[in-house]
């Protein structure tokens, strides 16, 4: 039988024009460009401009998504814009990307799942393309995160980056075989709130008024990521049959190369299969697994027809898988 997947037309990016290496934050901080690397892979991160918000790199990445497709911004329907950086309280920031493409039709809203924001956001995307709502979807991950650090943790203000990516995807018929199909084949979804305290920023419209840090227990995290990542990536595998061997290139969330190298190794996933962003993006949370998908499609690592494992875990916590063929 048939079915509809949710087929990657284009992808696209957009990275602030200013660069903090790690020598620079050590000039502010009390840290080091080798206890950076060596804890994270992190070397440099890109930092929004005074003035430049979520919507504008959103914006910007839409743009360059939509023009990899060579598709015009009024066959988008469905505009899923995940962050947690908004511009505003309210409205979505999505409805600001919307208004800036000329878009007034379709639906378009925020969704919030930290650094799992993009898997949450396809995978919403993907369900609603998959049941005939919408033809064409826009799916985004765009951060401000330099916006909610203590300058002054030294823990977590190395960590973070701003910017945005995004993929246009299309409802197209398949013959409905997971090995062979283009498209998204599967998500898998996870949240847990009892780990709420091990990441989370301290403020927010309803509790304190204020915006708030972000505020992490690095060790907690670290121990959690590795099998929770694992957890999701082995239910992709059995609910396709498909395995490590399957896969042609693995794009993880971008937080801490200690935790995608460890991912890599229990997964049995070659190294050279994995695509590395961090080094030169940090964590830029839910734009971080575009950013890279942006990356080795320019480059051409990522090509028509390759099998692509996407996965995140983040504040919450938050975790999720995907699979898609290219």
């Amino acid at each position: 039988m048939t079915q509809i997947r949710s087929v990657v037309l284009g992808c696209g990016s957009y990275l602030p024009e200013q660069v903090v290496t790690n020598a620079q934050l050590a000039a502010r901080i009390d840290t080091s460009d080798e206890w950076i690397v060596q804890r994270t892979g992190i070397r440099e991160r890109h930092i929004a401009a005074e003035g430049e918000f979520t919507s504008h790199l959103a914006i910007k990445a839409a743009q360059a998504a939509l023009a990899d497709a060579g598709m015009d911004a009024q066959s988008i329907e469905l505009i899923v814009l995940a962050t947690s950086t908004p511009d505003n309280t309210f409205p979505a920031t999505a409805v600001a990307v919307q208004h800036a493409l000329g878009i007034n039709h379709g639906a378009a809203f925020d969704l919030q799942a930290v650094c799992s924001g993009f898997v949450f956001a396809l995978a919403t995307a993907d369900n609603f393309l998959r049941t005939g709502a919408y033809k064409r979807a826009l799916v985004i991950g765009a951060e401000t995160f330099s916006r909610i650090l203590d300058w002054n943790d030294r823990g977590t203000c190395v960590l973070f980056g701003d910017g945005a990516g995004a993929v246009v995807l299309e409802a197209q018929e398949q013959p409905g075989k997971a090995a062979t199909d283009r498209g998204v084949v599967t998500t898998h979804l996870r949240s847990d709130g009892r780990h709420k305290a091990k990441l989370f920023v301290d403020g927010g419209p309803s509790s304190t008024q204020t915006v708030g840090h972000l505020r992490m227990e690095g060790r907690e995290v670290f121990k959690h990521a590795v099998g929770m990542i694992t957890d999701v990536i082995v239910d992709a595998f059995q609910a396709t049959g498909l395995n490590a061997d399957s896969i042609d290139w693995f794009v993880p969330h971008q937080a801490n190369k200690r935790i995608i190298d460890a991912s890599a190794h229990k997964l049995h996933i070659a190294p050279e299969k994995v695509v590395l962003t961090v080094d030169r993006h940090g964590n830029t949370s839910a734009a971080s697994i575009p950013l890279a998908l942006s990356v080795a499609r320019k480059d051409g690592r990522i090509k028509r027809g390759d099998m692509v494992l996407l996965e995140a875990m983040g504040g919450g916590f938050t975790w999720g898988s995907a699979l898609v063929r290219w």
